[in-house]
């Protein structure tokens, strides 16, 4: 019966040359051969000694294998590609712009916070939103551009400030 000590002296120089013959890369092969080692020893009940060199070779070529896979579903991020979700920054900032409009909306009389709101947080049509508010197609059209231009002005004038 083999030990641990015995077993990696005996083979490890053979599993490292086959791991570097299929990898290419030292440091990847050394990773191999170590852990091919580990999981030898953790199965050390189903070893048959008569096939343990083909054994430990055919536990390090699944372990590259399982490398290559586990690449192949990794994409590497290049200098354009953008995060998809916006950064603290951009999100706090979102949240100032929303609380700066609601205050503006609330300054509105509530006809055209009411049109504003159903057009642009509900996406109505315009004719809905003036049936909802018994108004007229023109004035519903303008409440709502109105309101939209109080809230860019407002923006604007903040910008210079």
């Amino acid at each position: 019966m083999l030990n641990f000590h015995d077993l990696y002296e005996t083979y490890s120089i053979d599993v490292y040359r086959f791991a570097l013959w299929i990898t290419g890369d030292r440091f990847e092969s050394e990773d191999i051969t170590s852990e091919t080692f580990v999981r030898a020893w953790a199965r050390k009940s189903t070893i048959r000694t008569e096939t343990l060199k083909a054994y430990l070779f055919t536990i390090a070529r699944n372990i590259y294998l399982e490398k290559l896979r586990k690449q192949r579903r990794q994409t590497s991020l290049d200098d354009n590609q953008h995060d998809r979700f916006p950064g603290p920054e951009e999100v706090f900032q979102s949240q100032v712009d929303l609380h700066n409009i609601r205050v503006i909306l609330q300054q509105m009389p509530e006809i055209d916070r009411a049109a504003f709101v159903m057009r642009f947080q509900h996406e109505l049509p315009y004719a809905e939103i003036a049936r909802a508010l018994g108004l007229s197609l023109t004035a519903t059209k303008v409440k709502v551009h109105r309101a939209r231009k109080k809230i860019l002005v407002s923006f604007l004038d903040k910008e210079h400030d």
